[in-house]
């Protein structure tokens, strides 16, 4: 069953829901670094059991799961990691629709409908 937040609810979240996107932003952007190193090592460890470097991203890669959990739990999405944008579920006028916060924004100031996404974003 889908969790509809009015606005309010959504930035009474908000210091949680940030915590968390704050998590895996930051494991994203570890994994992201490590990438150039880690390609060959994966490559060449296919067949072989794996490798240190490998074994030690599994912690970030366990933020990323656990952030995205939390945010599930909470009743929010995380639909793009890079930005920290979250789409909170909202009926507006009878229908569903998604309030929508970016990482860098001080609320909840924003909503779209489904099919129009983060381009069609409106002001509450």
């Amino acid at each position: 069953m889908t969790k509809y937040f009015t606005p309010e609810e959504a930035n009474h979240a908000l210091p949680q829901v940030r915590a968390l996107v704050i998590e895996v932003m930051q494991a994203r952007e570890a994994i992201i670094k490590a990438q150039p190193e880690l390609w060959p090592v994966l490559e060449k460890s296919i067949g072989n059991g794996g490798s240190k470097k490998a074994g030690e991203l599994l912690h970030e890669f366990r933020r990323v799961e656990n952030g995205m959990q939390g945010l599930h739990d909470i009743g929010c999405m995380l639909k793009d990691m890079s930005i920290g944008l979250v789409d909170f579920p909202t009926l507006r006028d009878g229908r569903e629709a998604l309030l929508c916060w970016k990482y860098d924004e001080p609320a909840v100031l924003f909503w779209h409908d489904l099919q129009s996404g983060y381009s069609g974003r409106k002001r509450l």
